[in-house]
C-alpha cells in the first residue's frame, strides 16, 4: 500500500496500491458495510438492497444528460443514509423509487420524466402528459416563489 486516507466526504477510506511483482497502481475504495433492510418488490418477494441496480437505474435515467456520476453517487447515497436512519428491516420497493423520484425532480428534468415513466409504468399517452403537467406546475410554483 503506497497511500490511505479518506474520501472527500469521510464516508469510504481511500487506498493507493500498487503490485509487488509487475508495479502497476491502482485505487480501492472500502466504506464500512451497514446493515440496509431487505426491499419488498410489488409481487412480495424480498431482496437485499442492491445499490449498483439503484445507480444503474438512475444512470439511465440520466443517459445523455449533464448529470455527473458523482451526482447520481451522491442520491444514492442520500438514500441508503436514510433507509438505514430508519430502523426497518424491510421497506417497500416504491418507497426508494418515490425517492429517487424526488432528488432526480430537483436534479433534472428529463431524467426525472425518464425515471417516472420506467417505474410508475405509464400506460398510455395521457399518463405520461399528467406527470409531465405536474411537473410543469410545481416548476411554475417553484418559479413564482422564487421571485415573489
Amino acid at each position: 500500500m503506497i497511500d490511505s486516507r479518506l474520501s472527500k466526504e469521510g464516508e469510504a477510506i481511500r487506498r493507493r496500491r500498487e503490485c509487488g511483482a509487475c508495479g502497476k497502481r491502482f485505487t480501492s475504495y472500502e466504506r464500512v458495510e451497514e446493515v440496509l433492510p431487505l426491499v419488498v418488490k410489488s409481487d412480495g418477494r424480498r431482496e437485499t438492497f442492491d445499490r449498483l441496480k439503484v445507480v444503474e437505474g438512475i444512470r439511465h435515467a440520466c443517459e445523455k444528460r449533464p448529470v455527473s456520476l458523482t451526482a447520481i453517487e451522491q442520491v444514492v447515497d442520500d438514500i441508503e443514509k436514510q433507509l438505514q436512519e430508519t430502523g426497518e428491516k424491510e421497506v417497500p420497493s416504491r418507497l426508494i423509487g418515490e425517492e429517487v423520484l424526488v432528488r432526480l425532480a430537483a436534479i433534472d428534468d428529463v431524467a426525472y420524466i425518464r425515471y417516472a415513466s420506467v417505474f410508475r409504468d405509464f400506460s398510455d399517452l395521457s399518463e405520461f402528459a399528467k406527470e409531465l403537467n405536474e411537473l410543469i406546475d410545481r416548476r411554475t410554483q417553484e418559479t413564482a416563489a422564487s421571485n415573489g
